[in-house]
């Protein structure tokens, strides 16, 4: 408790920027459904017809999974508010529809016809008698698209838009569960209070609560405004950073100690990054050296002049009941050791993500130029591993790879279940027994699970076997996991520029990047 108040302490700045933009999040995409919303459930009460088609969409809309919506929404609108913006407002629409056509309906025809008999217009009886009938209804679905609102733009962060999503994405990226809490707890927070002010609301008698709740819509615009506060005073160039970059102590805050770097950041799934390279929102991005994307998109990595990224050599890690269970498994994960060079790797992962190979095809082809590939062995399986990965193409790949090699030399049946996300899942998956292994770094695995001192950092010099061999002991004692010997590959952080971009600016090197940037703000 003691270390999430302290956490609270140190990133309060940071939390209040972040509700800000939640809230600014929420109160935008609400008017925007208000302003398209009411007038469509006001036309669908005329129209009956019109009822069952409108109510329809919005009702499959609502159904959407949010993350595949923002999926659809990535390759139109790009990342950043306006998809966002776009999702919180189509999830916003059905309560609102629904409720304004309901309120209408539901008001006495006698009251209408008396209306029109004392010769009031339509427009007269809508805006006088309907609507002011209809309110507590109408604000019924306000209320209910508000709080869905709150929970829903928690994934703003997954687009580079903010909100307290960042906390969340990136304390489950991190294995902190600090950073987790102080993302949840606020945006539960923020739900029930709007809630509960909301519902305070529609408890006043009529002719106050007729002034409350257009004093409430009123002040949208007010409340929109705030997603604009966060983005004031950004440098000329803007990064986009992986959540779990941002908050590791080899990532920018390494960078921050010891380039003095400081730039204005856009946090964003780790996977979106290129794209947002590519289509120049962002200038900055966190890479990742061996990605397949730096080839396909002309980027560049600035070189580490100051050497402030760890070594990255990737292995798997295995539960030690595992290699017991099964002898023979250890010796053919092995043969893998040290065939995966950087440019191999590298090649790989553009074939996934450029030439969108599927990961099956390319760890198969592999596994032939390699002389590794046996078809499977007919017959009866005599066991089940089962193999675990992050949520990236390198990941897919190195999980198929494993997936094939095993099924080719031995009897065991291999289940893979890729996509698990950060290392804090994959980790927590393993060590649990949901999987048997997953393929690992070594940079990960020192500083994301292990966090050993400064002290011991300092002990280590970055040096590629001195940190392997510290990791592959702390996890056999600590967590009765073995690292098995590296694949031969380096995946360590980069920071990337595009190339065209970075010749024009002449910068090369993180130093020369750090200059600029201090040049730009004079």
């Amino acid at each position: 408790m003691n270390e999430f108040i302290t956490f609270i302490s140190e990133q309060s700045g940071k939390l209040a920027e972040q509700t800000l933009t939640h809230l600014g999040l929420t109160g935008l995409s609400l008017l925007i459904a208000l302003l398209m919303g009411l007038p469509l459930g006001i036309v669908i009460s005329r129209y009956s017809r019109a009822a069952t088609l409108v109510l329809g969409i919005a009702g499959v809309l609502q159904t959407v999974p949010s993350i595949a919506l923002l999926g659809f929404l990535i390759p139109v609108l790009g990342i950043g508010v306006w998809p966002a913006i776009v999702a919180l407002f189509l999830y916003a629409l059905l309560p609102i529809i629904r409720n304004t056509f309901v309120g209408i309906r539901e008001v006495s025809p006698t009251l209408k016809e008396a209306a029109l008999g004392m010769g009031m217009t339509d427009w007269q009886v809508l805006t006088r008698v309907e609507l002011p009938l209809a309110l507590p209804v109408i604000f019924a679905g306000v209320r209910t698209a508000a709080v869905i609102n709150v929970g829903v733009a928690t994934l703003a962060a997954y687009i580079a838009a903010g909100g307290l999503g960042e906390f969340i994405f990136g304390g489950i990226a991190l294995n902190n569960v600090n950073m987790i809490l102080a993302g949840a707890i606020p945006a539960a927070l923020l739900a029930v209070l709007v809630d509960a002010g909301l519902a305070r609301l529609q408890r006043l008698r009529l002719a106050r609560f007729r002034q409350a709740a257009f004093t409430f819509i009123l002040l949208l615009p007010v409340l929109s405004a705030f997603y604009l506060i966060p983005g004031a005073g950004q440098t000329r160039l803007l990064a986009g950073f992986a959540h779990e970059f941002i908050g590791r102590a080899d990532g920018y805050p390494g960078l921050v100690k010891t380039y003095g770097l400081n730039v204005s950041t856009r946090l964003l799934d780790q996977n979106l990054m290129y794209e947002a390279i590519h289509r120049n929102q962002v200038d900055i991005i966190s890479g990742y050296s061996t990605d397949g994307r730096l080839k396909a998109y002309n980027l560049r990595v600035l070189d580490d002049d100051k050497n402030s990224f760890p070594p990255y050599y990737a292995a798997p890690v295995v539960r030690q009941a595992t290699l017991q269970k099964y002898p023979a498994l250890q010796s053919v994960l092995e043969l893998l050791a040290g065939r995966l060079t950087d440019s191999v790797m590298t090649e790989l992962n553009y074939r996934v993500d450029y030439l969108h190979q599927s990961p099956e095809q390319v760890a198969t082809r592999f596994l032939k130029d390699t002389g590794l590939w046996r078809n499977k062995a007919p017959g009866t399986r005599s066991g089940q591993l089962v193999v675990g990965s992050k949520i990236f193409s390198e990941q897919y790949i190195l999980a198929e790879i494993i997936r094939y090699l095993v099924e080719g030399h031995t009897h065991l049946q291999v289940v893979t279940k890729t996509g698990l996300g950060g290392t804090k899942l994959c980790f927590d998956a393993l060590r649990t027994g949901a999987i048997d292994l997953y393929p690992e770094y070594t940079g990960t695995g020192l500083l994301v699970i292990l966090q050993p001192s400064q002290i011991t950092l300092d002990s280590l010099q970055g040096n590629k076997e001195a940190v392997y061999q510290y990791v592959a002991h702390q996890f056999r004692h600590q967590y009765g996991l073995d690292w098995l010997r590296p694949l031969g590959f380096n995946n360590a952080y980069a920071l990337v520029m595009r190339d065209e971009q970075a010749k024009a600016l002449g910068i090369r090197t993180i130093s020369e990047l750090k200059r600029y940037l201090s040049h730009a703000k004079e």
